[in-house]
């Protein structure tokens, strides 16, 4: 299915047609490096250490269950030793360029399920190659480069090669690479493949890219690292659509056939991709969405439709999906409502739940805890000298700030936990089903976590602390829902009037103590 094309010839279609970006700027300098014979393991420390996101998400990555190493990794010189020169330059290439090559969230081109199907199929690639007991420090960045072709066709072409996605989609491999020659001559591997070898990425990575939807074509020293990239790519497929029960046969058929690997192997292989993606995908910033491991799948499909033997689990999960197919178009609509009314609910700076919606779901958990006789915690908290933020740094520093406690509070909180941006620099929390000894636990927590970020404006690093105020309503309680607020509210004051970076939990029988 290749087309016979030279290398001249290719690289002429895809100058009339694609604008090609440069690497980002630490990318390149990382790979001069590399090429440098002269360059030493200190030259490459320096070029990561400049940037400390990069710098901090090398660490976590490199002391992740990914590696499982037995003593932690403190800095890059350090990991440079463990995991080699080679390892660490493909981490870091990976996080440079999944963290440049993204788009606005409200593109025609979704950039987080791109990047997070090609962060799942590297994560996937890696444990591929470990199953087959061999040794290939590329494969992480190589599967996660494989498909960046159709990220560049996509910023090349727009709306045009959209079209082409609504009508393939990048998990109907073999459609859209007809389509793509029918229009461009070429395919988006061998648009990959050009602007990687631009790059000067290594050609280790490059080659397997060109033929990695086609294995079977490639060519003999890279058809093994090209099949592992197919089962990679399908293993991130099955996290990502619909139609899992016909991929996981698909998949089982190819470990056979690629590797003589079992189907009980493949089950296990494929528990651990989810297991193994979910941790690397936060250190990325990428959101998982609804992952959760093939056998949880089953399990939640046969507890659904019941009566059926557990022998019978895969049958199970394909009248599930042939069930959810059927419906759904007649739910596109209601999707597309579900989406209208949470971006009227979300606060368009951290993506928080907004005031709005903070209003409404108090006055329900109230309710729905006053009816069963629960417990209900309410904590409302603020930024000391938030405004010294901003005049000192700048508003984008501010509202980088912002960002950054949303961000880390989120990942503090139960999933039954309810976080908004009240107003300004101004949150609320409301915990359901949380008592006195609970509020307090949690909201201290709260606090030590706003007291660890660490916020990068520029060069300058940014530190803040919160105040918080809490309240605790007992199901004999009776306040309404203003009451409530004002409390936790007359907490948040004692606690800023006090000095401030501390916690004040006020009862409901005496608010104004």
């Amino acid at each position: 299915m290749v087309t016979d094309i030279s290398n001249n010839e290719l690289q002429r279609l895809i100058g009339e047609q694609i604008n090609l970006p440069s690497p980002p700027t630490i990318a390149a300098q990382i790979l001069k490096t590399i090429q440098n014979k002269e360059s030493s393991l200190n030259d490459l420390e320096k070029i990561i250490s400049m940037d400390p996101a990069l710098t901090s998400k090398l660490l976590r990555i490199a002391n992740s269950a990914f590696y499982a190493l037995p003593y932690e990794i403190s800095n890059v010189n350090r990991a440079l030793s463990i995991l080699g020169t080679n390892v660490i330059k493909n981490i870091a290439l990976s996080f440079v360029i999944a963290g440049n090559l993204r788009g606005e969230s409200d593109s025609s081109f979704d950039f987080e399920y791109f990047w997070r199907r090609s962060v799942t199929a590297a994560v996937a690639a890696e444990l591929v190659t470990g199953l087959l007991q061999e040794k290939d420090e590329d494969i992480f960045v190589t599967a996660l480069l494989q498909d960046i072709g159709v990220l560049i066709m996509f910023l090349s072409k727009g709306p045009e090669y959209v079209a082409t996605l609504e009508q393939c989609s990048m998990d109907r491999a073999t459609d859209l690479i007809c389509a793509e020659r029918k229009m461009y001559q070429f395919d988006h591997q061998q648009l990959g493949c050009t602007l990687l070898e631009n790059w000067g990425i290594p050609q280790s990575i490059v080659r397997p890219i060109r033929y990695h939807h086609e294995p079977a074509v490639a060519p003999e020293k890279d058809r093994r690292t090209s099949s592992v990239l197919n089962v990679a790519n399908l293993l991130s497929i099955i996290y990502s659509n619909t139609e899992t029960a016909e991929n996981v046969r698909e998949l089982q058929t190819k470990m056979a056939d690629f590797f003589n690997i079992t189907a009980d192997q493949t089950r296990t292989l494929l528990d651990n991709v989810a297991e193994k993606s979910l941790d690397i995908l936060q250190i990325f910033e990428i959101n998982p969405g609804q992952m959760k491991p093939y056998s949880q799948m089953l399990q939640e499909a046969n507890d659904e439709l019941g009566k059926l033997n557990l022998s019978y689990e895969h049958l199970v999960l394909e009248l599930k999906e042939s069930k959810e197919k059927s419906e759904r178009f007649a739910n596109e609509l209601r999707k597309a409502n579900i989406r209208l009314e949470e971006l009227a609910f979300r606060d368009g700076l951290t993506g928080l739940y907004n005031h709005r919606y903070f209003q409404e779901i108090l006055g329900k958990e109230m309710t729905r805890a006053q009816r069963y006789k629960h417990s209900l915690s309410l904590i409302m908290f603020d930024i000391d000298f938030f405004k010294n933020v901003n005049d000192t740094h700048g508003h984008p520093a501010g509202d980088q700030v912002l960002i950054s406690l949303a961000r880390a509070i989120s990942m503090a909180v139960r999933p039954s936990d309810i976080i908004t941006r009240y107003g300004g620099e101004e949150f609320a929390v409301i915990l359901p089903e949380t008592n006195q000894t609970g509020l307090k636990v949690f909201a201290e927590r709260l606090r030590r976590c706003a007291e660890s970020i660490t916020t990068m404006s520029k060069i300058v690093a940014i530190k803040i602390t919160i105040s918080c105020g809490g309240v605790h309503l007992s199901p004999h309680d009776n306040v309404n829902q203003q009451e409530l607020i004002n409390i936790a509210d007359r907490g948040l004051f004692l606690s800023k009037k006090n000095g401030r970076n501390r916690v004040t939990i006020l009862p409901i029988e005496s608010p104004a103590n």
